[in-house]
């Protein structure tokens, strides 16, 4: 039942100011469908920013909670479960990793991943090689520590001094990646798709040098997969399609499918250097978010499913290229799998955020990735017939910005 008690001006009053949500407040969903207190409904192409993977209410989640919920809740890392091991056992069959790290954010999977990285240099080489280096316009997180990983500076300010040690250097430029490589670098740290930055893909042949650097100066390849991870780009994780193999991994968003949990993945010599006590969380590796973890693998990974990942992909890019047949809007489509970013043209640079709050309007929720790109991450099993009356809100809320544009 609707708490009409409740509204967006509650926010104001109770919630610290860190976030400004629209006016509406969603109550339930289902499928790739929302509705608010008014019980106006909405398209879901935001998916939660990547993580409901399966949309809202999918019967193998609410019975994998249920039924776990129903045994035990939470047991802290005093004591191991049965969940956390058969999810640590699934992901451990799936990818590359012999062992894994549980957390309950993607910050934490990448503030464990480098925090192990160091680690691990510095048993094995010593405290000078501690260098993390990272690209620009990268996003990993907000802790102190990963917010000064992450290239984009308007994330920093306000919070120095960050911890040192870190460099950046522009994304898909091995030369400047060579050059500022040295001794000191124990690890480098990719997204395999820019997801904040704009979603723009690492280049193959960038990749495969920059594996081969990493191997050349003793320095670890983590892959930030928190967005590009759990079905996203149409392969469990994105690494499986770029013929490079990173040694740790980061996952969560979708890994919960909703429910909080990230995960760190990695080789067994690279994790002995997370000795007893020397990495911690109260919550992480719950049993209620690894049984809701293990039933999202379990439906992801199946190659039906990935494969209409493809197809609904090219559905929205179609439908895109459509709207800019029409409208001339976008300057470039970018899509790997369901992780697509429409490019707004020069003109209309800055008004992400203006199609975004018109199309919500609209009866569709989507993102942006910057001021000039609209970013969707919808459910991986969005039925086309959303896919096709989403993207007709989008060309309406497209057109009515265009309109504002002409005027001023």
């Amino acid at each position: 039942m609707t708490d009409t008690t409740v509204s967006r001006a509650t926010f104001d009053d109770v919630m610290v100011p860190n976030y400004n949500p629209p006016a509406i407040i969603p109550v339930r969903g289902q499928g790739s469908r929302l509705w608010d207190q008014q019980d106006r409904e909405y398209i879901d192409f935001a998916g939660g920013i990547a993580v409901n993977v399966l949309g809202h209410r999918h019967p193998a989640l609410l019975q994998a909670l249920t039924d776990q919920a129903d045994k035990v809740w939470h047991l802290s890392n005093v004591y191991t479960n049965e969940p956390v091991l058969q999810l640590a056992r699934k992901l451990t069959d799936s990818t590359f990793a012999e062992q894994v790290f549980f957390c309950n954010s993607g910050a934490e999977a990448n503030e464990a991943a480098f925090k192990l990285a160091r680690k691990y240099a510095h048993d094995r080489v010593g405290p000078h090689k501690h260098e993390i280096i990272a690209f620009n316009q990268a996003f990993h997180g907000r802790t102190l520590f990963t917010v000064s990983v992450g290239g984009q500076a308007k994330y920093r300010e306000g919070f120095e001094p960050v911890p040192a040690g870190i460099g950046h250097v522009p994304y898909n430029d091995i030369e400047a990646l060579r050059a500022a490589m040295s001794e000191r670098t124990c690890a480098v740290v990719m997204e395999p798709i820019q997801g904040e930055g704009g979603v723009i893909p690492a280049d193959p042949d960038f990749a495969r040098a920059l594996r081969e650097l990493c191997d050349e100066h003793d320095a670890l390849l983590i892959f930030d997969e928190v967005q590009t991870g759990v079905g996203r780009t149409g392969s469990l994780f994105a690494y499986m399609d770029m013929g490079v193999t990173p040694d740790i991994l980061t996952s969560a968003k979708g890994l919960g499918g909703g429910f909080p949990i990230g995960a760190m993945l990695t080789r067994r010599d690279i994790a002995a250097s997370f000795n007893v006590g020397s990495h911690g969380t109260t919550y992480g590796g719950n049993p209620l978010g690894c049984a809701v973890a293990r039933a999202v693998l379990d439906t992801v990974d199946d190659p039906a499913l990935l494969a209409g990942v493809r197809h609904k992909q090219q559905l929205f890019v179609e439908q895109l290229e459509a709207i800019n047949n029409r409208h001339h809007c976008f300057s470039d489509i970018r899509s790997a799998g369901l992780l697509i970013g429409a490019e707004l043209i020069e003109s209309l640079h800055g008004q992400a955020p203006r199609v975004l709050a018109a199309a919500r309007e609209l009866g569709l929720m989507l993102l942006v990735a910057g001021p000039n790109v609209l970013r969707m991450t919808p459910s991986l099993i969005i039925p086309d017939q959303d896919i096709v009356q989403g993207m007709a809100r989008l060309e309406q809320a497209i057109a009515a910005a265009l309109k504002v544009e002409q005027a001023s």
